[in-house]
């Protein structure tokens, strides 16, 4: 059963995807990035510790998710780069991915980190990680951030989750 801090997160984030898909592009990714990031920082500031490190993993959501956009914007990445972060940040936006957030709380988020970090990991390859660095508004090196995401993909999603989310991304 969710709690009651559950389901008002659930709340702000339904209005935030209803946002976002109602505004211009840049708009819209600005908004859905300013509320998520509002609504994780209440969720955890409301749990406090018994989140653990599960917190520190759920503070990156919004900061992945606008590295994400902001780099499908970005003339130097690939037309087939482009199309795997677009993936990811419409995974981010529409409610129905592996764990709806509006069913499960903000640790419906989880998977969205995991993906878009597999998908930020894959485009390393053809992209130089200068650009990454460029657009990343996170505190930590980039490069690290996703290196800690992707050690910790097991627990933080599942290793049948992690597996499927890799497989999807061949």
């Amino acid at each position: 059963m969710q709690s009651e801090t559950d389901d008002d997160f659930a709340r702000e984030i339904r209005e935030a995807a209803d946002n976002a898909e109602s505004a211009p592009p840049p708009e819209r990714a600005n908004r859905f990035y300013d509320r998520i990031r509002g609504a994780v920082r209440r969720y955890v500031d409301k749990k406090g510790s018994a989140l653990g490190k599960t917190a520190d993993f759920l503070l990156l959501v919004p900061d992945v998710f606008i590295l994400l956009w902001r780099l499908t914007t970005d003339a130097r990445v690939t037309g087939k780069d482009k199309v795997l972060l677009g993936s990811a940040v419409a995974y981010y936006i529409f409610p129905f991915d592996l764990l709806p957030e509006a069913l499960v709380g903000p640790m419906g988020f989880l998977d969205d980190l995991v993906f878009g970090v597999f998908v930020l990991n894959r485009m390393l390859g053809t992209t130089d990680a200068s650009i990454l660095r460029e657009h990343w508004s996170g505190s930590d090196d980039v490069l690290a951030m996703i290196q800690r995401v992707l050690s910790a993909a097991d627990s933080l999603v599942g290793s049948n989750m992690a597996a499927n989310i890799k497989k999807i991304l061949g």
